[in-house]
């Protein structure tokens, strides 16, 4: 990976939205390494946290979460059904959908890829050089007006 110290060629190109990209790209691949030989990547473990923290979601709850298009967030979940990680609850409200929830064997796979993940996060906020609740404050903030601007858009 490029030391973030020294600029590429020429001008700096950092801006807020840049600067966020560049680190969401390092933290998947931080991840996807910490995760590597557990059947799960980056993305996988984002969704099954997702999924065990709301109990149950509809796909749409979860595009939305994941601010991602449907076809993506239907692409994911079918794999997961392949996988037999998730499985299609009947939605309470609307007999046309469904929500989906994590089986057993998907709470025991986000549970022992959450062993390899938990000494990653707590490497980065060891090396946060302020508390990681001001930074997640911080990020929270940026979403939120990353959010706004989507929806001007």
């Amino acid at each position: 990976m490029r030391d973030r110290s020294s600029p590429v060629k020429g001008d700096d190109p950092s801006n807020v939205l840049f600067d966020t990209w560049l680190t969401a790209r390092a933290a998947t691949a931080l991840l996807d390494g910490a995760l590597a030989g557990t059947g799960l990547d980056a993305e996988d473990f984002a969704v099954y946290s997702l999924l065990r923290r709301a109990g149950e979601i509809s796909p749409g709850e979860l595009a939305r979460w994941v601010s991602a298009p449907a076809t993506t967030v239907s692409s994911h979940v079918k794999r997961l059904l392949a996988r037999g990680h998730v499985r299609r609850v009947p939605h309470p409200q609307d007999r046309r959908s469904y929500r989906i929830t994590l089986t057993d064997a998907g709470r025991d796979a986000h549970t022992a890829a959450g062993r390899r993940f938990l000494p990653a996060l707590a490497t980065v906020e060891a090396a946060l050089p302020r508390p990681a609740g001001d930074v997640r404050q911080a990020l929270r903030e940026l979403q939120a007006a990353i959010e706004a601007a989507t929806e001007r858009s």
